[in-house]
């Protein structure tokens, strides 16, 4: 069975159009990588747990903040290596300066012996729609498409 992530795409509405909150991955794997880099917040979760509890215990470890207001339903993608993630809408507002993320403990370089610590997100950050297919990995490109349905939904 596939490995299955849920997150949330948190939004805003400004004049000029729609942003969305992106993070960036932290550690030495991803640090000089910017385009296809991105994703929205996110993390796996097991059978005996709901995908949008899931979604708000990820946005929170991740981000440092909590998400308070109603989830809108996003639907599922696979990304390349398979991981399916359960995806949310939700508007809000977030400081990118506020980011506190939890960490991860990692070998590097790769058998050298040597462990070091890792902020799991190292930084946010909002973009317009058409900045954000640049920027998020691809298999999560189709949730700007359907955050934009939903918006012109009303």
């Amino acid at each position: 069975m596939a490995a299955r992530s849920a997150g949330i795409l948190i939004y805003r509405k400004r004049a000029e159009g729609a942003e969305v909150l992106l993070v960036h991955p932290g550690g030495p794997f991803w640090a000089k990588r910017d385009a296809g880099a991105w994703s929205i917040p996110k993390g796996e979760y097991g059978d005996d747990e709901d995908a949008e509890a899931a979604a708000r215990r990820e946005f929170a470890e991740e981000t440092g903040w909590t998400i308070g207001t109603a989830l809108t339903p996003l639907g599922d993608v696979r990304q390349k290596a398979g991981k399916v993630v359960t995806a949310f809408a939700a508007e809000g507002d977030f400081d990118p300066a506020t980011l506190r993320s939890n960490s991860f403990e990692m070998e590097w370089p790769p058998r050298s012996g040597r462990k070091a610590t890792y902020p799991e997100i190292d930084r946010a950050g909002w973009f317009t729609l058409d900045e954000a297919v640049g920027k998020i990995i691809e298999g999560q490109r189709p949730l700007l498409d359907r955050l934009v349905e939903l918006l012109a939904a009303g």
